[in-house]
């Protein structure tokens, strides 16, 4: 660890107790400790948090407002959504994933870089909103991460990958789902059901299709992981930032 990050634990140690972001330091240990096979790719896996690839979007106190808030949402989000892909479309990018860039993945960015792309406020209001009421200002969101809208375009494949970590996990809002939409984690596939959430573990090897005639839209959001501390959020968010600094991000 670098000093920085060092002050910054004892820091949190000092204010919180010795204890308090043990399992982030195990995690930082040679070999991690162990995983699930199908998070062999991922980067870092913190001790300690369930290993369960598909997560009730439902069953976190912590989580479901922010649930029930999108999914009350999902008839507005929808008609600002397809009025900005034919009005704005300049606003939408290819994705960017750490491992990949892809022309037939499209995002809108509504949180990205520490920060809300202030933008999108007038691009889609209401998920603006509502990103910004239920996640941003309550501190569910992961700021290490982002929050947007991800279009596949019709043939749309994302290859099987893990994404970096397990502290962090991944709600999708189906805005707009055509026929013929899939997303596999850890061996299980699912639909999307419009208006409804899924949320799931992405430190697991995931894939994602689109196989119907029209775009498939949802609306994705990093949320830190409900089993995770605040402690261990301040500690994770001190190490990824350092980390990120020395490689020049």
């Amino acid at each position: 660890m670098t000093p920085e990050v060092e002050a910054a634990f004892a820091a949190i140690r000092a204010e919180c107790g010795a204890e308090s972001i043990t399992r982030v330091e195990r995690m930082l240990e040679p070999g991690g400790g162990e995983r699930h096979p199908l998070q062999k790719r991922a980067r870092w896996i913190m001790p300690g948090l369930s290993p369960t690839p598909w997560h009730d979007p439902y069953a976190y106190a912590e989580l479901a407002p922010v649930v029930h808030g999108l999914e009350a949402g999902h008839g507005a989000i929808k008609e600002e959504l397809n009025s900005a892909w034919e009005r704005r479309r300049e606003d939408f990018s290819d994705y960017e994933h750490y491992l990949t860039r892809q022309e037939d993945w499209q995002a809108l960015y509504l949180f990205r870089g520490g920060g809300l792309v202030e933008q999108s406020a007038v691009t889609a209001p209401t998920a603006y909103r509502l990103v910004k009421d239920l996640a941003v200002d309550t501190e569910k969101i992961c700021p290490l991460l982002e929050c947007h809208f991800s279009t596949l375009l019709p043939g749309a494949v994302i290859e099987p990958h893990c994404d970096l970590w397990n502290f962090s996990i991944n709600l999708h809002l189906a805005v707009d789902i055509p026929d013929g939409c899939s997303l596999t984690v850890a061996g299980r596939t699912r639909s999307w059901e419009e208006g409804k959430c899924l949320l799931f573990d992405y430190s697991f090897e995931h894939e994602a299709r689109n196989l119907g005639n029209r775009p498939r839209t949802c609306l994705l959001i990093d949320l830190w992981h409900p089993e995770t501390t605040p402690p261990e959020r301040r500690a994770l968010v001190a190490l990824i930032t350092e980390i990120r600094r020395l490689m020049g991000e």
